[in-house]
Order: structure tokens, then sequence, then C-alpha cells
């Protein structure tokens, strides 16, 4: 699954160029490609570099061939914005990005700005469509608010008596999705034990897991990423405290397994219906396997977002923003992830979350 990134000079300039031979269109995408949570960036360079190998060899785009430039934000707001700047100076008309909602809200300012199309496969804070910067700005995943209401559904049909504890990462994505799964919860009349908060980069938990069995709670819901996640697991287990982690979209890779060693087993998250398990995408997931890339995550999200504007700039003949926007808005997309659409605030109308647990292997399965 995920494979480790060897960092050099060009991911420290925060830009990778793969090249196709005798491209005339060039197109972005950009996320995390270092930092702690890289493994979701190479899942997004990893189904954009298949996407456009695929789309190439199907005759490519408007009788040119498409070529992909990778840039990396390192989650970073401020380094997002300089994302955006570069990919407008390069002239560059679309990019499949962002994948933190730090780093896309901010940046999406800029692509409204200067006339460029953004598709995130992965920002789910709901200010990216609610306060949209602009047209031209969507995402084909879900939304926080849907993806809180479904983890709380959940707690309460399976964990109703039990005592709830709610923490995150301070950052755009983890508070959003802790704070809806708070109210969503305390809509349905019950109460969490302890509201938290951690930062991003912490390795040490043993305060807030003596908050948490002070509280007496047996299930922690976590708005933050794989990293920490599994920490907090596997500290908690070596303290023998009997806790459920719940958490959303961003644990969903092999590095929580790999971070939270057998403590991880029966961890559940909340994520996108997942393409690879749909035949249809078969032939695909079976060349990425093949290629050794084989994809997990938001690399089949990717894919689509480059799907999606492949189609409507086929539709509007030309990579303009308007008429790609206009084509974007009105238009059915036969994608990976199904037939989309995208409503009057770019969000798309694909199933948004359910629900999937780790097994004792590191992989995972659809929760029961």
């Amino acid at each position: 699954m995920h494979r480790k990134i060897l960092v050099g000079a060009a991911f420290a300039a925060g830009v990778l160029l793969a090249s196709t031979a005798n491209a005339q269109i060039t197109i972005a995408v950009a996320g995390p490609m270092t930092g702690d949570i890289a493994a979701f960036g190479q899942q997004m360079r990893e189904g954009a570099e298949q996407a456009i190998k695929d789309i190439n060899a199907a005759g490519g785009v408007l009788g040119q061939q498409l070529s992909l430039q990778v840039f990396d934000d390192s989650c970073v707001p401020a380094q997002a914005v300089t994302v955006a700047n570069q990919i407008a100076a390069a002239g560059i008309p679309f990019v499949a990005g962002h994948f933190c909602s730090g780093s896309s809200i901010p940046a999406s300012a800029v692509y409204t700005e200067e006339g460029i199309i953004q598709i995130s496969p992965g920002s789910t804070n709901p200010i990216l469509t609610d306060e949209r910067a602009g047209p031209g700005i969507y995402r084909v995943c879900g939304r926080d608010d849907q993806q809180g209401g479904i983890l709380a559904a959940y707690i309460l049909d399976n964990f109703g008596s039990a005592n709830v504890a709610i923490i995150h990462d301070k950052s755009a994505y983890g508070q959003g999705l802790a704070e809806q799964v708070k109210a969503s919860l305390n809509a349905a009349g019950k109460t969490e034990v302890l509201f938290d908060s951690i930062n991003q980069g912490d390795r040490d938990f043993q305060a807030l897991l003596g908050n948490i069995q002070a509280a007496n709670a047996t299930v922690l819901v976590l708005g933050g990423y794989y990293t920490e996640g599994g920490l907090i697991i596997r500290q908690a287990k070596e303290r023998n405290m009997d806790l459920q982690l719940i958490g959303g979209d961003a644990l969903l890779n092999d590095d929580f397994a790999a971070i939270a060693g057998p403590a991880g087993t029966g961890t559940m998250f909340s994520f996108g219906p997942d393409p690879a398990l749909d035949p249809a995408n078969k032939p695909i997931v079976d060349a990425m396997i093949a290629a050794g890339t084989p994809p997990e995550g938001y690399a089949l999200y990717t894919y689509a977002a480059i799907q999606a504007w492949v189609e409507a700039v086929t539709e509007a003949g030309s990579t303009d923003f308007e008429p790609v926007v206009a084509a974007l808005d009105a238009g059915t997309f036969d994608t990976l992830l199904g037939s989309i659409q995208f409503d009057d605030k770019g969000d798309v109308d694909a199933p948004a979350f359910v629900m999937y647990e780790f097994q004792p292997d590191g992989t995972w399965k659809y929760a029961e």
C-alpha cells in the first residue's frame, strides 16, 4: 500500500514534474508530499499519474496529451497559498487538490482570482464551499457535517450507553470534524464527558489519557490524522485502557496500523465508499497494482477529480475558465465514483461516508 517517500531537492523546492511525451496541456496535483501526512499526498500523486496515463492512452484531451506537475504544500496554509501562486504563474488551468482543508480554503481564493479550476479530492471542511471564494471551486469528497453526523449516529447505535470523549488537533479539518460530532451527539441528547485538543506533532499522550480515564470514557472520537491516532491508541493499550478509538477519514492509511501495532485492531473510522471495491473499476485497480502503486485512500478520488475536469473540458471544447465552470456546474460526469454532479456550491452528490474497521493484519473492511 503506502510506500515511503524519498525527499529530494525537488520536493524541497515544492514542485515535481512528471513529464509525458508530447504533452501540450499541463495540470497540477497539490497536497502534502512531505511532512507527517505525506502518505496522503503520495496517494493523490499516484491517482493523478494513473489518470493521466489512462487519459493519454485514450487520445488525450481535445486532441492533446496531458502532463502533470506535482506541488507540495506540506499541509501548511501559507505554503498552500505559495503553491497556488506558483500554479497561477505557470499558467496551469486546473488543480486536483489540495488535501487538507486548511490548505484548500486559503488557496481557493488565489484560484478564483486567477481563473483556475480547483477540485479537491479530500478537503471536507464545510467552509470550503459554504464560504466559497468564487466559481470554479469543487470537491469530490463529502463534508464534515455529513461525516460528523454519520460518526455520531454510529456511536449512538453501537455505543449508546458509553461515556464519550472527543478530541481534535486544532486543524481546520480536525476541529471542524470534532465539533460536528459533538453537535450531532448533543442534538440527540448525549453529552460528551470530555472535549479537549492536542497538537499536531505531539508524541506523548499520557496526560490526555489520564484525563480520559478520569472521565471514565470508553469511546474516544478523534478529529485528527493517523499519526497521532496510532500513537494515542497504542499508548492507551499500554496503560491497559478499555478504549474504542473512532475517527474520520484521515485515519485511512496503512501507516496508522504500523504506528498503532496490534492496538489498532478494531479502530473504526468513516470514509467514502471505496471505489477500489467497485467491479467496474477493476481494470484501473489492477493496472495500479501491477505498477506497484495499489490504490488506497484518496488515489481514486484524485483520479475522479481529473476525470470530471477532463469531461467538462471536452464538453466546453476549451480549457478556459468560464466555459469549463459552466460545464462543471451543469454536467453529469462518469467517474470512478460513479455518475456524479456538483451542486451550486461545488459539493458533489455522490454518497458521503460509511464506517470501516481496522483488522488484525492492518487492512480495513466495512464495519458491521
